[in-house]
């Protein structure tokens, strides 16, 4: 018998997509709503295919996503429920959508970087903030991937953050505020401010009408590369750092330093290597994405730390959550001035 971690990484390829189909055509959403319920059933309540959907929830089934009562309807699976579920904070539905729609789409270019390097191949590409916000349908499909990866994490992130005591944050590249959000709901004495592109910022506004926090939540547009970020008691950046390699990361952290308050912190959100980098999984997955998407690289606590120290930050802290996100903490000196 294959073992399991070969089957998985064959039948993978299959999975995915029939994780992004059933989320997109309602099959989760009437599995949580009204579930158990059998293939014809649910095919009836979508208007879909009844042999298309049995064969899809089969899979979905094959993959521990899915259980099946004693009558033989289908039901999803309580540990996975709350990141299939779109009414739920954990879910990750808009992430799938972008590694189906948009990042395996690029992936058939890593045989190319293989034979002649990354720099060579997208010579005459635009660059990766260029391709997510070309126009309005990509920046929105951008927005709720970033969305989908950080608000239910972030609630946890922002817990191990401790922000009592600090009064304004700036989310650097904080797209559609998913960790803004979470902190001023958890700290009502918090304003904070998304720093990001131009094209960022309708969105935000949604979310603060959403959320009912237009008196707390605003925007600012720039490029952290040319502009100087806003002052704060508190600079966040989450999935940030991995999107550049080391030279741009030390640029910004630098201009983090400049503008963080005496006394402040930096917040660095992001997925972590093991020492070793021998895993997880997640991160080695996304540190080879990174490779087609971006110009980064995923990191380890001490490359991180390192980053931090050389800016002049002290104190580094790592927080690890329960999910794949983790905090890394700085704290800008007492003694120390803002630029």
């Amino acid at each position: 018998m294959i073992p399991v971690q070969v089957e998985r990484a064959v039948y993978g390829m299959v999975v995915t997509p029939a994780v992004h189909l059933a989320d997109k055509h309602g099959m989760f959403a009437e599995l949580v709503a009204a579930g158990p319920l059998s293939g014809t059933e649910l095919a009836e309540r979508i208007s879909a295919d009844p042999d298309t959907v049995e064969r899809l929830l089969l899979v979905l089934t094959g993959a521990d996503l899915l259980r099946r009562d004693d009558a033989g309807r289908f039901v999803i699976d309580p540990a996975a429920q709350p990141y299939l579920d779109s009414g739920n904070p954990q879910y990750i539905g808009g992430f799938v959508t972008h590694i189906v729609e948009v990042a395996s789409g690029q992936l058939d270019r890593l045989e190319q970087y293989l034979q002649k390097g990354k720099a060579v191949v997208e010579a005459d590409l635009p660059e990766p903030y260029e391709r997510f916000y070309d126009d309005e349908t990509s920046t929105k499909d951008f927005m709720d991937a970033m969305w989908s990866l950080s608000y239910g994490v972030s609630r946890e992130l922002v817990a191990l953050a401790g922000l009592d005591g600090h009064r304004t944050l700036v989310d650097v590249g904080g797209a559609n505020a998913p960790f803004a959000t979470a902190a001023l709901e958890q700290y009502p004495q918090l304003e904070a401010v998304v720093f990001d592109l131009p094209p960022v910022g309708p969105h935000v506004h949604r979310t603060a009408q959403r959320h009912q926090l237009t008196a707390r939540l605003s925007f600012v547009a720039g490029d952290f590369f040319r502009d100087e970020l806003p002052k704060a008691d508190v600079i966040a950046m989450g999935y940030v750092m991995s999107n550049w390699p080391d030279a741009e990361c030390r640029e910004l952290v630098e201009n983090a330093y400049r503008n963080c308050a005496a006394g402040g912190r930096i917040l660095i959100m992001d997925r972590l290597f093991e020492p070793g980098k021998e895993g997880p999984l997640a991160t080695s997955v996304m540190n080879l994405t990174m490779q087609v998407e971006t110009h980064g690289v995923h990191r380890t606590e001490a490359e991180f730390a390192a980053l931090l120290t050389a800016a002049g930050f002290v104190d580094i802290d790592v927080h690890r959550s329960s999910m794949d996100k983790h905090l890394v903490v700085g704290r800008k000196g007492q003694d120390a001035s803002v630029d």
